[in-house]
């Protein structure tokens, strides 16, 4: 087998290097409190991995395949999503610092985030439809150009969405949540 490829492998604790991943593809691999803040990831792909504990603070992403990662208590402050490959892009968030990401244009359908800080982030001109925002922090988020049908606001809090330059057919929203979609028309809900 190549050691291009590696399956099955645990990581913990690892910091890796600016080149130590390049054009590395790892499956069902785990990743626990490992640093990715310095990698190059030009060619890398994560199929059915599971990442817990580790800082892609600032990572430089780009061109990197995610197809089926689960990120549990990551921090991934400053990344830029935008560029990754959509390929196949599968992804979960549980516990996740993503203040300050971009996912511009990105299609993330059906992505979960549960229990994440995503203050700031940029979802302009991104596919969320399906999208589920499981008690999640949307502080000052973008959403501009958005297509979030179908997108489960319900516990989500501090967003504000403008109806009229965002798709939300049958996006779900709980009362408390109308605030964030009333916010530019300047009236009161109580």
């Amino acid at each position: 087998m190549s050691e291009n490829y590696l399956i099955a492998h645990e990581y913990n604790d690892v910091t890796f290097g600016e080149e130590s991943i390049m054009y590395k593809d790892f499956e069902r691999c785990t990743f626990s409190d490992c640093d990715f803040s310095n990698c190059n990831f030009t060619g890398v792909a994560f199929i059915d991995c599971n990442f817990s504990g580790c800082n892609f603070y600032e990572a430089k992403i780009n061109y990197v395949a995610f197809r089926g990662a689960l990120f549990t208590d990551c921090d991934f402050n400053g990344v830029n999503f935008s560029m990754v490959d959509p390929l196949l892009f599968e992804i979960e968030f549980k516990n996740c610092q993503l203040d300050y990401a971009k996912f511009y244009t990105l299609k993330i359908k059906g992505t979960t985030f549960t229990n994440c800080s995503l203050i700031a982030v940029d979802f302009m001109s991104t596919d969320l439809t399906g999208v589920m925002f499981d008690n999640c922090n949307l502080h000052k988020a973008v959403f501009i150009d958005s297509i979030a049908n179908k997108t489960d606001f319900t516990t989500s809090y501090n967003f504000s969405i403008d109806p009229e330059r965002n798709k939300l057919k049958k996006a779900i929203f709980s009362q408390a949540g109308l605030k964030g979609l009333l916010y530019k028309y300047d009236i009161i809900v109580k």
